[in-house]
């Protein structure tokens, strides 16, 4: 079978739910009389084949497990509380016994596994600029071996750091900012912190220089560690508006010149903080440090600000600790031999908690980014391996538009391949979909057909975990079918430290995100505007409330929105509003259908939940990217769309319309063109008439972080989406 590369491109994601979604089978397009020969050899096999490998491969206890039921209704209403059926008498909130601050976590971890690999980074070999067809220069890097700090050598580390902090000023119960990408350093600096009883201020290095300085000012650092780029490229500008800040800690080496930096302010690097940590005097002053206690505040996570200025959210030891804890228990056999790729923002509560959960067990974590995770990712030097290649992981956690591209890139080489390879890899394809409907493994298939896909994440994966938004059901099914593992779909939030719910790994359905943590609880509350009740047939429906020891302490200095959103119950235990919306089925799986925020009232009355609309439409393969909006003045829906550009580019060449990539994606004829394309699959999806946009805009832009149209979790900023296509609006609104 070809090769099926995969180009992990730059990253846009917008927040969608599964409601519709075209057929998931691929098209059979082959002769009906051969066809009927492969069914019928396939029926042959699987006769011959069945019973032993029944009996012998435990496939009905996988069946079993994945329809048993669980969760239930602690108080026997359909609203809840749910808890899942291993956890109904009481929440679980610590994975051992008196291991209840991080500090102490992470010792637990060095006691049993002192020389096991713990963190891993690349070397970096060389780094070259190769001119692109178009004139663009791109950086490409030829990466080495990863080289491994043990988790001895990283509590060593680790300790002389915050030793080393202790000794330039910084005090126990005080902040301290990491503004930095994800890397081992930054793990390191977080062990420190959290030895030392340094809350750890956690900023996403795509916000803006106001949101930046709002973060730093609000928690009145002194100290911040960083990275070199990340000085020069977005700190520097805005120390002026920081006036607290006296110590910058940079991870790599210090720049050698920093002209014009504010009068008061010291950098120092790393290594440089570590041999002062080192000192036979700062040693001793460790031994006298303030331990954190559970209750202690170990990260203000300040959130990527889908709804204006970023919200810190106040995390305890006690919280974290939770939150790993219910996420351990659903990641069966996790245990040192697992190796986890370490790529997503670390600021990101979905990055902290699995590396967390992973430091916990004794995993090791390589460190790599979307642009050299795979041998085709854009930093990598054609010829050279990839992180993943290198790595081999066994677990991965990824945002679904990750996942989304994979799907997209490989059913794009698909459709490239020959006659002969495209009709093999499709009815392999349905094939395995059948049998994994049942609960049965295609060893075969896996590893005839699929080695080649499942090689592009290095081959090993044994768990995929998907979080930060729901997964569409076509691109949960591929990865299961092509990367042959079980994806975990998971719910939670920044406020509920992204512990909420996964779903079960032998559970093989789709657009669920299965039941509560064993940490967790959950409600429906009725919301009577949407029409969402708890009553609702066949499956209780409403607004989800999250309780638990996972829940956070709420924002902070922010009393405010703290009562909107958190609540205590007469028992004391602590709950979040979440704003969206959900449904239990009978097994006591949650599945979101909904959120508040997205819903739009139309001047007739119809509510409009731009989320489904997003869902329905993000699964044709013409858009990379969709905002849905609506004014309830108007009385249609209109779009945003971000085309793919192979599949926009190759329709304009078919209608006879030539131009730059921006002259396509402004014609106006490709606006109708794909306003067909998504009417269809609007219909096929089974939205109603008054949800199908009526009129879109084509852009030409990515939405990434960096454009500040998407939050770093890539989630749609609607707000800023609208003040940019403001001029559109006007236009597909008939004001101009």
């Amino acid at each position: 079978m070809a090769h099926l590369s995969l180009a992990f491109s730059v990253l846009s994601y917008s927040h969608t739910n599964h409601v519709g979604s075209c057929p998931m089978k691929l098209k059979e397009d082959m002769s009906p009389l051969l066809l009927q020969v492969f069914r019928s050899v396939v029926w042959v096999y699987s006769v011959i084949t069945f019973l032993p490998w029944y009996l012998l491969s435990g496939a009905s206890e996988r069946q079993a497990c994945a329809k048993r039921v669980k969760a239930r209704s602690v108080s026997g209403s359909p609203a809840g509380s749910y808890r899942a059926v291993n956890s109904q008498q009481k929440l679980v909130s610590l994975l051992h016994e008196g291991v209840d601050t991080l500090d102490k976590v992470f010792e637990y971890a060095v006691v049993h596994f002192p020389q096991r690999d713990c963190l891993g980074t690349r070397e970096l070999l060389s780094e070259e600029d190769e001119i692109q067809p178009n004139g663009k220069v791109f950086k490409k890097v030829i990466l080495g071996d990863y080289n491994w700090l043990s988790y001895e050598d990283t509590f060593h580390l680790s300790q002389r750091f915050g030793s080393g902090l202790a000794a330039l000023g910084q005090k126990p119960l005080c902040n301290i900012a990491i503004f930095c990408e994800t890397r081992a350093e930054w793990i390191i600096a977080a062990q420190a912190c959290f030895m030392y009883n340094f809350p750890l201020v956690t900023l996403y290095s795509t916000l803006g220089g106001a949101a930046i300085a709002h973060g730093l000012n609000e928690t009145e650092v002194t100290h911040i560690i960083t990275s070199k780029d990340l000085l020069q490229s977005r700190l520097k500008a805005i120390l002026m508006d920081v006036p607290r800040l006296k110590h910058i800690i940079v991870v790599d080496k210090k720049p050698k010149s920093l002209p014009d930096l504010p009068r008061g302010i010291m950098v120092h690097n790393v290594a440089a903080v570590q041999e002062l940590g080192a000192k036979p005097e700062n040693i001793q002053k460790k031994l006298n440090k303030k331990q954190p206690v559970p209750s202690d505040i170990a990260v203000i996570m300040y959130t990527s600000g889908s709804t204006g200025i970023p919200k810190g959210v106040m995390i305890s030891h006690r919280n974290i600790i939770a939150g790993i804890t219910g996420m351990a228990e659903r990641i069966p056999n996790l245990n040192e031999n697992d190796t986890y790729i370490g790529y997503l923002p670390l600021a990101h509560v979905l990055e902290l908690s699995a590396e967390l959960v992973c430091v916990s067990h004794g995993c090791r974590i390589g460190y790599s980014s979307p642009q050299t995770l795979a041998d085709q990712s854009s930093k990598i030097k054609k010829g050279s391996k990839g992180d993943t290649s290198m790595l081999r992981p066994t677990l991965m956690a990824a945002v679904p538009e990750i996942m989304d591209r994979i799907y997209k890139n490989v059913m794009t080489k698909v459709e490239e391949m020959s006659s002969v390879q495209k009709t093999l890899f499709v009815l392999a394809y349905n094939y395995k979909m059948e049998q994994i409907s049942k609960g049965y493994n295609t060893p075969l298939c896996d590893r005839l057909v699929f080695k080649k896909v499942r090689s592009l994440l290095g081959g090993s994966m044994r768990v995929l975990l998907s979080g930060g938004a729901p997964l569409s059901a076509a691109t949960q099914r591929f990865m299961n079918i092509c990367f042959c593992c079980p994806v975990g779909q998971g719910y939670g939030l920044t406020e509920t430290c992204g512990a909420g719910t996964i779903s079960d790994l032998a559970d093989y359905s789709t657009g669920r995100v299965g039941a509560p943590l064993v940490c967790s609880e959950i409600m429906l509350k009725d919301w009577e505007e949407g029409g969402y009740f708890s009553t609702d047939k066949p499956n209780p429906r409403g607004e989800i409330l999250m309780g638990g020891p996972n829940v956070t302490m709420g924002y902070y200095k922010n009393e405010q929105k703290n009562r909107e959103d958190f609540f205590v119950d007469v028992n004391g235990q602590r709950w979040f509003c979440t704003g969206d919306i959900g449904e239990f089925h009978p097994d006591g799986c949650l599945k979101i259908i909904d959120r508040k925020k997205d819903l739009v009232k139309l001047q007739a009355g119809e509510y409009v939940s731009l989320g489904k609309v997003e869902a329905v439409l993000k699964n044709c393969p013409l858009i990379d990217n969709i905002c849905a909006y609506a004014n309830s003045e108007e009385s249609y829906v209109i779009g945003f769309v971000v085309p793919n550009q192979k599949q926009l580019t190759a329709l304009a060449e078919q209608k006879g319309i030539r131009g730059s990539w921006e002259e396509i994606c402004n014609h106006a004829e490709m606006e109708k063109e794909v306003l067909c394309i998504i009417t269809d699959a609007a219909i096929t999806g089974k939205l109603e008439r008054f949800e199908i946009p009526k009129k879109i805009r084509l852009s030409a832009e990515p939405w990434t972080p960096e454009t500040g149209l998407v939050t770093d979790a890539f989630k749609l900023k609607r707000k800023e989406l609208k003040t940019h296509y403001q001029d559109d609006i006007e236009r597909m609104y008939g004001g101009k």
